[in-house]
């Protein structure tokens, strides 16, 4: 009797993700820092990995949004709005924001050789200004830049962006985690960005070529912009964007970045008085980072707790950085006036709704 094999039941293929997306948080779902900021008038991050990047050119609210493309499975929007306008922008002031990337990763793009790929960036993009918008890929390790224009055809209508750059096959990439790369998106741009011709293939960076017909969208209070699904990737076809955890992205995100506390009544790390004025604690990232960063620390009245032998003991901070390396830092605080004993065991904890510690080895 000839013997039937049996097939075992389909199983859904499910994946890890091979990260061809270049950029993270691509979809904007991380914001450690902030989900709102108004009165922006200087260059900083809101979303994680994704720099706002200003001089002089108008006031601003970014935000994490929740306005997406309908049936996309995007969740969040970074949202820029004007709040006071800029219709005149000098010939040095700059808008735009873009994502920094390591030399290191960026290898497989063969930049450089004989062999470098081509590179699509895709995107979603709405905006109450219509018109030409500019996209620009720049190589810092060498100097050299691509920019390409775009156009934003319907007011206040998501519409996808595709737009794929030629490899170029002048200067490596650094093999270093050291920034090598930018993805720019302008908003706008004083002549010093916009005079010449428009740099539309891999040449030596010349300021005057790099923005050439960008629009200002700092000419009114009006306009408001909204970005989602970003996608860079090697080759020339753009595939579908590529989806992560929630916790995959913040892990990602946290190389970079990593707020452990923000608000009142959360444990930083155990910690331990070294005499009556000093207190150390050790705090292990998450995730190893860039490099050793610095510490961001806000400070005020009580903003923060040693809790160490049934006794809470005040101080204002901010808390330092005494030493670090990339996968922990030691940090302390050193003027508790005598209000220590010497060898208690405890631990750093905050005391009021802005006590805030962050971590940074931004690019």
């Amino acid at each position: 009797m000839a013997l039937t094999r049996i097939q075992p039941p389909a199983i859904a293929d499910v994946r890890e993700p091979n990260f061809r997306n270049i950029c993270i948080n691509g979809d904007m779902a991380v914001a450690q820092r902030s989900t709102s900021d108004a009165s922006v008038t200087t260059s900083q991050f809101l979303c994680d990995r994704w720099y706002f990047n200003l001089s002089s050119q108008g006031t601003w609210t970014l935000s994490q949004d929740t306005d997406v493309p309908t049936g996309q499975g995007f969740a969040n929007s970074f949202k820029i709005n004007n709040t006071t306008a800029d219709a005149s922008p000098a010939v040095s002031d700059y808008l735009n924001f873009q994502q920094r990337f390591e030399g290191q990763n960026l290898q497989y793009l063969k930049k450089g050789t004989s062999n470098a790929v081509p590179i699509t960036v895709s995107f979603w993009i709405k905006s109450v200004l219509t018109g030409t918008y500019i996209c620009e890929l720049r190589d810092d390790d060498n100097t050299r830049s691509i920019s390409q224009a775009y156009t934003i055809s319907d007011a206040s209508t998501w519409e996808k962006k595709t737009l794929t750059f030629a490899g170029d096959t002048t200067g490596a990439l650094d093999n270093d985690n050291a920034r090598s790369f930018n993805l720019f998106f302008w908003l706008g741009a004083g002549t010093n960005y916009t005079s010449g011709t428009l740099n539309t293939s891999w040449n030596s960076t010349v300021t005057a070529n790099r923005a050439v017909g960008q629009v200002n969208l700092a000419n009114s209070t009006s306009n408001n912009l909204w970005v989602t699904g970003i996608q860079m990737e090697a080759g020339s076809v753009a595939t579908n964007f590529e989806a992560v955890s929630y916790g995959q992205n913040l892990e990602r995100c946290e190389r970079y970045f990593n707020r452990p506390i923000n608000g009142s009544g959360q444990g930083i790390c155990t910690a331990g008085a070294y005499n009556s004025n000093d207190a150390f604690g050790i705090y292990i990232f998450p995730v190893k980072m860039r490099t050793t960063p610095s510490i961001e620390t806000t400070s005020g009245t009580s903003y923060y707790n040693f809790i160490g032998n049934n006794t809470g003991t005040s101080f204002d901070g901010p808390l330092v950085l005494s030493t670090g390396t990339e996968s922990s830092a030691q940090i302390a605080f050193s003027s508790f006036a005598g209000a220590l004993t010497q060898g208690v065991a405890g631990a750093f904890r905050s005391a009021n709704a802005s006590s805030s510690v962050a971590f940074s080895a931004e690019l």
